[in-house]
């Protein structure tokens, strides 16, 4: 897997000098406006996927042989995360001709990457920050939803006859031993794939160890689900955790300010998280598709004062590597990918990182404004008519934000990319 590298790199000409970080709203418009057509036919034909995907899962999921079903419904679950990661590599990749950093590349003749050899790169990478993230819950979310409005009828029906209710439980209905029968078999073929993607053995083993990832992580989570429930139930008689509550309410009444101060703490890091961790995460996803991504901790930590302890490190007795290994299992998954889109848009400097989060909770929230104000100025006297025609205003809306978050990932990757380049530091796959 390719990692990030800096090297020396001679004056750009004019023509492709960086834009300075307060353009980056600009740049990201010049990039839309390039690639408009190409990015709005990449996000209807993954919504239609998508959608289809998901009306079909709520149709396998109900009737005879219900693990059977439940088993193939998590399948699906797994293509509408995996299609999702497709049409963003497409989506990143269609904008890849407006970016300077990419022109440069092109005339210093470095060869251009296919779209399957694009997947093949980065699309176990890019599942595992998906999942880490938990960008796929609005997926889950979203499926839930939809099989709970098209079966709610069926099940109220069947509740006067005395039948249990199915609707709404379609990713949390696997028996224990089953989830943990297929996560083991999918822990192991991700585990063979992977062995061969990382070897360069086995054309689309990338592809099938990113499937093999998903799978195991979904199915595992409907295993961790069914204990969690078990073990919820057994805490909750416990004298343990009763007296822990108890003592949480008391302090809530007696330590002044203590409930806001928690209440207020937990929002503020949801804030934070939503504000700066999840467009660094998506940035570092996009830096990923142009080739420019670190996959291990050494690279990640060059030129900063954590690289000495990494090189102490590989000469660490065989048992102490190990351990370091399984213990950083988390951070790798989780905070590797950040620090390498912090340290990428570093290179435009405080004000480009700024702008990037700005822009990035500017673009989500003006859409959250702009569709309220929509509702709000048509209006309808006629019952359901937003449960009949929201579904094509939320589209207008998904299509906006998506097409032009896209547009900012690039901007932002191809300043930081040419400043970084401009500096004496391209940064190459």
């Amino acid at each position: 897997m390719p990692g990030t590298s800096v090297a020396s790199s001679p004056p750009l000409p004019a023509a492709t000098r960086a834009f300075p970080a307060y353009a980056l709203p600009a740049h990201t418009l010049r990039i839309f406006g390039a690639c408009a057509l190409p990015l709005v036919l990449w996000f209807s034909a993954g919504r239609a996927v998508r959608a289809a995907l998901m009306w079909t899962a709520t149709e396998v999921a109900h009737g005879d042989h219900r693990q059977v079903r439940l088993i193939v419904t998590m399948m699906i679950f797994v293509l509408i995360v995996l299609t999702e990661l497709v049409v963003a590599v497409g989506m990143l990749r269609a904008v890849r001709g407006t970016l300077r950093e990419i022109r440069v590349r092109r005339a210093e003749n470095e060869a251009d990457e296919g779209m399957f050899g694009a997947l093949e790169r980065v699309t176990l990478l890019f599942a595992t920050v998906y999942l880490a993230w938990g960008f796929h819950e609005e997926d889950a979310r979203e499926l839930v939803a939809l099989d709970t409005m098209k079966w709610l009828d069926h099940d109220l029906k069947g509740a006067f006859a005395g039948i249990r209710g199915e609707a709404g439980i379609l990713l949390a209905g696997l028996d224990l031993w089953v989830s943990a029968a297929i996560a083991a078999v999918a822990y192991a073929l991700r585990t063979l794939f992977g062995l061969w993607h990382a070897g360069g053995r086995g054309r689309g083993s990338g592809l099938l160890a990113a499937l093999a990832e998903l799978a195991f992580a979904f199915y595992g989570l409907n295993m961790v689900f069914a204990l969690t429930s078990w073990l919820s139930q057994w805490l909750a008689d416990r004298v343990a955790a009763a007296t822990a509550e108890e003592w949480l309410e008391q302090a809530d009444r007696v330590v002044p300010g203590f409930k806001a101060f928690r209440e207020g703490f937990a929002q503020l890091c949801t804030l934070a998280a939503d504000a700066l961790v999840a467009p660094l995460a998506w940035l570092a996803i996009a830096a990923l598709v142009y080739g420019a991504f670190a996959t291990d901790t050494g690279t990640a930590l060059r030129g900063t004062r954590l690289e000495a302890v990494t090189g102490r490190m590989d000469h660490a007795h065989k048992l102490t590597r190990g351990t370091a290994t399984v213990t950083m299992l988390g951070f790798r998954e989780r905070w590797l990918s950040i620090l390498n889109a912090f340290r990428l848009v570093a290179h435009g400097g405080a004000v480009l990182s700024g702008m990037f989060c700005l822009c990035h909770v500017a673009l989500r929230a003006g859409a959250a404004y702009a569709d309220r104000g929509v509702r709000t100025l048509v209006g309808s006297d006629f019952p359901h008519f937003w449960l009949l025609f929201g579904g094509s205003l939320d589209f207008v809306r998904d299509l906006a934000v998506g097409v032009l978050t896209v547009c900012l990932l690039a901007a932002t990757f191809d300043i930081a990319a040419t400043r970084g380049r401009e500096a004496g530091k391209a940064v190459t796959a």
